[in-house]
């Protein structure tokens, strides 16, 4: 079948990159691509042929092309392999303690666990047990503490029942000033799962929460 005449030296360029991979990728691509340039070389202008630099610049164009679908590819599968390994390592979680970002305290035993994280060092640092309602209902006076994440076990004052506890709060001062404090739940993980956002932890208390919101394991 004979070919149609080209009559243009206009280059292949990026108009004739982006047109080749629009309509496939990959060893189809390259091929549209070389095609539509031979083509070009045999119909050109004898009077005014194209020069060694179009068709290098040409040429690397497509390649930058064919690279840039490679590495698609190649981010797709490490991101298969990531997914993998991440559902692997959430299922050796079954069974442990995490911390989650919150102010729920449960009660295991009689015993309540959390943990908090100072912004900075504090000098003074109470615990405060809140029913459902948000009343307190009792107190724990930690002492002092440096900065960072830090973890408590709350057991009940004579007279409290550990099952009204429901929050807690945690107070912090250096001096006179006031020391940021942000508090965390712990919880046990029931179950793992995947879905389109990710791997998904199922907690006891706090039912499922995203991998990434948390804080520590145990």
């Amino acid at each position: 079948m004979a070919t149609s005449a080209v009559q243009s030296n206009t280059p292949v360029g990026a108009a004739g990159a982006a047109a080749a991979l629009a309509s496939g990728s990959g060893a189809n691509t390259e091929d549209r691509f070389l095609k539509l340039l031979v083509a070009q070389l045999q119909n050109q202008d004898p009077l005014n042929p194209m020069d060694n630099a179009q068709v290098t610049s040409q040429m690397a164009q497509i390649q930058t092309v064919s690279g840039i679908d490679k590495l698609n590819t190649t981010v797709q599968g490490l991101n298969a392999q990531f997914g993998q390994l991440q559902a692997l390592g959430g299922a050796a979680l079954v069974g442990h303690d995490v911390l989650i970002e919150g102010n729920r305290l449960i009660a295991d035993n009689g015993v309540g666990h959390g943990g908090f994280e100072l912004a900075s060092q504090a000098d003074a640092v109470k615990l405060e047990v809140l029913d459902a309602s948000g009343r307190v209902i009792d107190t724990a006076n930690l002492g002092a503490m440096a900065s960072g994440r830090h973890s408590f076990d709350w057991t009940p004052s004579a007279g409290v029942d550990p099952a009204l506890a429901s929050r807690f709060r945690i107070t912090a001062n250096l001096g006179t000033t006031a020391v940021a404090a942000t508090t965390y739940t712990r919880d046990r993980v029931d179950a793992v799962s995947t879905g389109s956002d990710g791997l998904v932890l199922e907690l006891a208390h706090a039912g499922p929460v995203a991998y990434d919101q948390v804080k520590v394991f145990d």
